[in-house]
C-alpha cells in the first residue's frame, strides 16, 4: 500500500434488485467506511440496473473521474450477471474463460461440476488480474483502475480485504462528532454555516434523527489536518454553549 496526498474513488451498485427494493444494499456504507479508514475518499455512488449499455456509460463516467472504480453485483453464473462483459465492453478489451479462475473453481468443485452456468464466472477480461475470494472460490478481477467485487456482501468484504494493501491510499479522514441535542437545528444553523465557510477546507454538517420519540441533533466535522479538525470543533463547542446559555436567559 502507497500513500499519496489525496485518492478518490467511486461505487458503482449493479443490480435491478437493488433499483427494485428488494434488495437493500449494504455494500455502500461498507465500502465507504472502510476507504475511509484507509485514507481514500468516497466522492461518489451510483446504482445502474443490469442494462449493458447502462453500465459502460457509467464505468467510462466514473472511471475517469476518480483514482479507483469499484463496482458490486453482476459477476455469477445468471444470464443477468453481466458486469464482467459489461466492463470488457467499457475498457474495449476481449473477455474470454480465465484458466486461472477455472483452476480455483475446480478447487472446490469436481471437473463434471463445472457446467456452463458456473464457466460463466471464470470470464474475465483480458489483461485483469484476479481478485481473491476466499469464501466461494470464484473471483472478482481488477483491471486498469476499475475494481470489481461481487454482490453478496460477505463476498465483497472478503474481495476487498484482497485488494486493499496494494491500494495507493492518502491521509486518513478525520471525523469528529459533536452533540447538539440541546438546541433545534434553526438556533445553529445561520452561526454554523458561517463557521463552515470561513474552513472551506473542512466538511461540516448537521445531521438530525429522529429516534425515542423525539429528535436528536449531531453537528460532524471531518478534514485531514487534525489542528484545523480539532480547532473547529472547539468553535463549534462554544457556539452550541453559548446558545444554550442564551435560551436559558430567556
Amino acid at each position: 500500500m502507497t500513500q499519496a496526498a489525496a485518492v478518490t474513488a467511486a461505487l458503482l451498485v449493479i443490480g435491478d434488485e437493488i433499483l427494485s427494493g428488494r434488495t437493500q444494499d449494504q455494500n455502500i456504507a461498507y465500502l465507504a467506511g472502510y476507504l475511509t479508514k484507509i485514507g481514500i475518499d468516497m466522492r461518489e455512488a451510483r446504482v445502474v440496473p443490469d442494462v449493458t449499455a447502462e453500465i459502460v456509460t457509467a464505468v467510462n463516467a466514473l472511471r475517469t473521474r476518480y483514482d479507483y472504480l469499484f463496482t458490486t453485483g453482476g459477476i455469477g453464473p445468471t444470464h443477468d450477471d453481466i458486469t464482467a462483459d459489461a466492463v470488457a465492453e467499457a475498457l474495449g478489451v476481449e473477455i474470454s474463460e480465465d484458466p486461472r479462475a477455472i483452476k480455483l473453481l475446480l478447487e472446490r468443485m469436481k471437473p463434471e461440476d463445472l457446467n456452463a452456468a458456473r464457466r460463466r464466472m471464470t470470464r474475465i477480461p483480458h489483461g485483469a488480474e484476479l481478485v481473491k475470494n476466499r469464501i466461494s472460490t470464484a473471483p472478482g478481477f481488477w483491471i486498469a483502475n476499475v475494481i470489481v467485487l461481487a454482490g453478496v456482501p460477505a463476498i465483497m468484504q472478503a474481495m476487498l480485504d484482497d485488494v486493499a494493501p496494494k491500494l495507493a491510499t492518502g491521509t486518513p479522514m478525520i471525523v469528529e462528532t459533536i452533540s447538539a441535542d440541546s438546541l433545534p437545528e434553526g438556533a445553529y444553523a445561520a452561526a454554523l454555516g458561517t463557521l463552515a465557510a470561513v474552513n472551506p477546507e473542512l466538511s461540516i454538517g448537521s445531521y438530525p434523527a429522529f429516534r425515542d420519540g423525539g429528535f436528536h441533533n449531531e453537528i460532524v466535522v471531518r478534514g485531514k489536518d487534525k489542528e484545523r479538525v480539532a480547532a473547529a470543533v472547539a468553535a463549534i463547542k462554544a457556539l452550541l454553549l453559548g446558545l444554550v446559555k442564551a435560551r436559558a436567559r430567556t
